[in-house]
């Protein structure tokens, strides 16, 4: 997600095309080409300028709901409601990629997770990241925790950082789940208590970042932007980038 503000003023834009199966965007304003993945006027009279990162959820319906109860949506446009595909990404990931790395250690169609720590890009394959949450790791000097949410799907990446302070956080344990009231045939399972922990004030964090009890209750942690993203799109605007290995 991109601001639409260059220099001052600001840009309306539309779908131009597609390059190596990533959005090309064109501005109505200067007819000047746009990269969706990098935010860079690839072509026209702005070539050269970025468009600046906001940052975003990568969040299923579900979560973001109980997080924003009150939330608007944005709906389809009727007339061209029956245009859309339900199943696009089903069917994208099954089309033949044009750009490809062999001799590199991810397949072309494997999902990562992509992000860029002044100027240090680095890819978190995601079979490893969903087994492995939280993962804690260290880009650029910089000390990263990436946490897969309650519905085992949404993501977000923060800075593991306390008042100045690297911190390491680990998920606590699975609980057995309370019985609905008046229901009888609940069955006895679990189901994961979703709250992180951190081991230098033991204080207690939600999926926000924020921690909700403790001697760090009210603070948050920082934010940082992440690209859920195919190899080969991620590695082709990214050459230099590292992968996550443990």
């Amino acid at each position: 997600m991109w601001t639409r503000t260059v220099n001052g003023r600001v840009l309306h834009f539309y779908l131009a095309g597609i390059n190596n199966q990533n959005f090309l965007m064109r501005d109505r304003e200067t007819g000047t080409w746009w990269q969706q993945i990098t935010g860079k006027a690839i072509y026209g009279p702005l070539q050269g300028a970025a468009l600046e990162l906001v940052l975003s959820d990568e969040l299923t319906f579900g979560q973001w709901r109980t997080e924003s109860p009150d939330g608007q949506v944005l709906a389809p446009v009727t007339k061209y409601k029956k245009e859309y595909d339900p199943n696009w990404e089903p069917d994208v990931a099954k089309l033949p990629v044009v750009i490809s790395f062999p001799g590199t250690e991810l397949k072309s169609r494997d999902v990562v997770i992509g992000l860029t720590i002044n100027g240090t890009a680095r890819a978190y394959p995601w079979e490893t990241f969903a087994k492995q949450s939280p993962v804690v790791d260290r880009v650029n000097g910089t000390p990263l925790l990436l946490v897969l949410g309650p519905d085992s799907k949404s993501l977000r990446v923060f800075v593991a950082r306390i008042d100045g302070k690297d911190a390491e956080f680990f998920l606590q344990g699975e609980e057995p789940a309370e019985a609905q009231a008046g229901k009888t045939d609940v069955k006895s399972e679990t189901k994961k208590a979703w709250t992180l922990v951190d081991a230098t004030t033991a204080s207690q964090w939600n999926f926000q970042g924020c921690a909700i009890s403790g001697p760090a209750q009210g603070k948050c942690l920082d934010r940082v932007p992440a690209l859920k993203d195919y190899w080969f799109d991620w590695r082709n605007y990214h050459p230099e980038t590292t992968v996550y290995k443990h």
